[in-house]
């Protein structure tokens, strides 16, 4: 019976400090970094090259969790989340053409996250830079509990 309750409140635990489907943010970290400076290709969706969009579907493919293919559309998915909720994983969404969503990058933590930017491709940028700053839009959390490990 003690191991019973012992399990039951190990699993409760993980599930309540889990927080995301990423084992960790070392784990997430590292897969971004495995493609940091990969360059920007509009449409494209491997290491060869990728947009934004492309990017994020990439490390989300990693772990299972299928995704729209274009950052409009992304946007629309899971749940949204306040900027001064964000945990890493979460997608975080910017207007840079002036029209709406045009932007998708992935949240790391720290204020930081991990995109691919046009000028720089793969890339990790704060969220306070005065340029992203200003053009945020929304954050989506796509990621539950059962995907967790």
């Amino acid at each position: 019976m003690k191991r019973l309750v012992a399990a039951m409140l190990a699993a409760v635990m993980v599930f309540t400090f889990a927080g995301s489907v990423f084992a960790s943010e070392k784990d997430l970290r590292e897969k971004v970094d495995k493609v940091v400076g990969t360059p920007y290709k509009y449409g494209g969706t491997t290491t060869k090259g990728f947009d934004c969009s492309g990017f994020v579907i990439h490390i989300f493919n990693q772990y299972d969790i299928k995704l729209p293919r274009t950052s409009s559309s992304q946007a629309k998915k899971g749940t949204k989340v306040e900027r001064s909720d964000l945990q890493p994983g979460d997608l975080v969404f910017f207007n840079t053409s002036g029209k709406g969503i045009s932007h998708a990058g992935i949240y790391l933590g720290d204020g930081e996250f991990a995109h691919s930017s046009s000028s720089k491709g793969v890339t990790i940028s704060k969220m306070s830079s005065s340029y992203y700053d200003k053009r945020f839009v929304t954050a989506r959390r796509v990621t539950t509990s059962k995907n967790f490990i």
